[in-house]
């Protein structure tokens, strides 16, 4: 796992997504400008899981988070996923 703000703090969007994708590294966000570009610019990582999760504690989080990773890491490698509470979606991108 690696962390941006510590690797390259300031590195945009675009850059993070070239890093993820030279990485062969599935991209964990809570930025939804990485939707638009993924499906708008076509630009295509090796997966984003999208975390829509900011109204639940710290803690609890966690918990979907490991439980959505742990559930449907296979699903998410080259798709766009979104984890919501309750909630988990998975388009390919492909």
């Amino acid at each position: 796992m690696v962390y941006v703000a510590e690797l390259a703090p300031g590195i945009g969007d675009e850059a993070v997504l070239e890093l993820a994708r030279e990485e062969g590294r599935v991209l964990v966000t809570t930025d939804k400008d990485f939707g638009e570009l993924v499906f708008r610019q076509r630009r295509v990582p090796d997966g984003v899981v999208l975390l829509r999760l900011a109204e639940l504690a710290p803690a609890r989080r966690a918990e979907v988070v490991s439980a959505a990773l742990s559930q449907h890491e296979a699903e998410m490698g080259e798709a766009f996923s979104v984890v919501s509470p309750g909630q988990i979606r998975i388009r390919t991108m492909g």
